[in-house]
């Protein structure tokens, strides 16, 4: 692979510096690149605020595919998104997990009815999501999980507890692994759900650091009825589409 900047590499970057010389965010810069540290709702709604400017001008989901509202950006292309940012001490576009992570999930293994329902407005904005992997007894292994989901007609039961939830006390949505079936291998029993966050039964507590931030949280899922439609892939593999997540993510 070549790896020197094309021509249109060059002509991507001169487009956004061009554009963030003039509307990069000032006071801002020593903001916390990845949202956690988010302790108030002044500084929430200013990264609120910059990401809906960068979506309303084309610079948000860039290496989103145009077909789902990106410009389809090629790797070079994204690299130099970032650089330019950095160049401009503006903030990373982060307001949750939703463009990054469940968004490109839900291309690859969402059906059309969830596609339509989410991406748009994970995209603009406008649907704020979270991540709910982690429980307090998994440790390193997200197979162990505990958290189970019985089917009672139309719905999922869900009951238990994740933790280390970063910006669930902003998120309208959660996706969340669940195990669906407690007599399969750990890694087969596991399903994958998207979770209305004003669900009954929800509690979000934050989580004190030694600092005061609270941008880590634990989450409780008492009796929380989920719809079955909002199962993303197959019930009981939900392992694969978690995978998925995760190399997004790295």
């Amino acid at each position: 692979m070549d790896f020197n900047f094309s021509p249109e590499d060059e002509a991507f970057r001169k487009e956004l510096r061009a554009w963030l010389d003039v509307n990069a965010p000032k006071g801002m810069e020593n903001s916390d690149s990845f949202g956690d540290e988010a302790e108030d709702s002044g500084e929430w709604a200013r990264r609120i605020a910059w990401y809906k400017k960068l979506h309303h001008n084309g610079w948000v989901g860039i290496d989103w595919p145009k077909e789902y509202g990106g410009r389809g950006a090629t790797i070079l292309q994204t690299i130099v998104y970032y650089q330019e940012l950095a160049r401009a001490k503006a903030p990373l576009p982060f307001i949750g997990q939703g463009a990054s992570l469940v968004g490109p999930t839900l291309m690859h293994w969402g059906n059309e009815e969830q596609k339509r329902a989410h991406l748009s407005k994970i995209l603009a904005g406008d649907e704020i999501w979270c991540q709910c992997y982690s429980e307090p007894n998994s440790g390193s292994d997200l197979a162990s999980l505990q958290t189970k989901a019985v089917e009672d007609g139309d719905y999922f039961v869900v009951n238990g507890q994740k933790i280390w939830t970063s910006t669930a006390q902003h998120a309208d949505w959660i996706f969340l692994l669940v195990r669906t079936d407690p007599e399969a291998p750990k890694h087969k029993g596991i399903s994958y759900l998207l979770v209305d966050m004003r669900s009954p039964g929800i509690t979000v507590r934050p989580l004190v650091q030694m600092t005061g931030a609270t941008g880590f949280n634990e989450v409780f899922f008492d009796d929380v009825r989920v719809p079955k439609k909002n199962l993303v892939g197959e019930k009981n593999q939900g392992w694969q589409v978690a995978i998925t997540t995760l190399m997004f993510e790295r």
